[in-house]
């Protein structure tokens, strides 16, 4: 067993915990570590594989949270800026790609930060226009850094959406778009049969972080699970920065 394949099950049993507890968080921490490993391109398409996995676990227990209507808007959203992703995706610098996931983490976790130590009224209201603009850009996010979870969580958290609502509504929109791009993955780009076989391997300690997750986000506070993703997140998203800075002045 190679430390390679070993970190990336370790990887994805915590990224998998850390989404089934809060909704959010198996790409914006997977990906940083996968692409230490695999080109981008693989890196991702392994990410939504064992995303989608796990989402199959997890949805159905906390279906009865959904919002149906919200989830549909940021769907149909999220499809339409699906192929503007896909298009950056075959034409984007890997190590352009590996600084955007850097970036992007960093600026969500410290939007959560803001939120948590310095909580201010909603300052959006849920409106059709933006949840269908929210879902666009995590449709480009998702084909071009394997990350739909920022921009659809930052816009929720904006407009104050109840936790339990949010965490089920976002599990179920990642299962529906890692579908779709994995779809359009195999029928525009490609995916090698050595990919496929890691995120099989993979898929059983996702599971098992799924299901442990599942758990924890009905126990532990918001504020403890909002910490603990800042703390995750801030590291993640820094050592994907000094990496790609590191491979860019090598």
């Amino acid at each position: 067993m190679s430390a390679a394949w070993a970190g990336m099950a370790a990887t994805s049993f915590a990224a998998a915990l850390l989404q089934a507890t809060n909704g959010f968080g198996f790409a914006v921490l997977a990906v940083p570590f996968f692409l230490l490993v695999a080109p981008p391109g693989e890196a991702i398409q392994i990410t939504i594989m064992v995303t989608l996995a796990m989402s199959a676990v997890v949805v159905p227990r906390v279906r009865h949270a959904i919002e149906p209507s919200l989830l549909a808007r940021l769907t149909i959203g999220s499809l339409l800026g699906l192929p503007i992703g896909l298009v950056a995706a075959l034409h984007a610098d890997p190590l352009i790609v590996s600084a955007a996931a850097g970036g992007t983490i960093v600026v969500f976790a410290a939007v959560l930060a803001i939120n948590r130590f310095h909580p201010r009224p909603m300052v959006l209201l849920l409106s059709p226009g933006r949840d269908m603009a929210a879902g666009a850009v995590a449709g480009v996010a998702t084909a071009l850094v394997g990350m739909s979870g920022p921009p659809v969580l930052i816009y929720l958290m904006l407009a104050g959406a109840p936790a339990r609502m949010v965490r089920a509504t976002l599990l179920s929109f990642f299962a529906l778009i890692y579908a779709v791009t994995l779809a359009a993955d195999v029928v525009l780009l490609g995916v090698r049969g050595t990919d496929w076989l890691i995120a099989a391997s993979l898929i059983p300690f996702a599971w098992v972080g799924g299901l442990i997750g599942l758990r924890l986000g009905d126990r532990l506070r918001d504020s403890a699970v909002t910490t603990l993703s800042i703390l995750l997140l801030g590291v993640a998203g820094l050592y994907t920065l000094a990496a790609a800075a590191r491979a860019a002045l090598w």
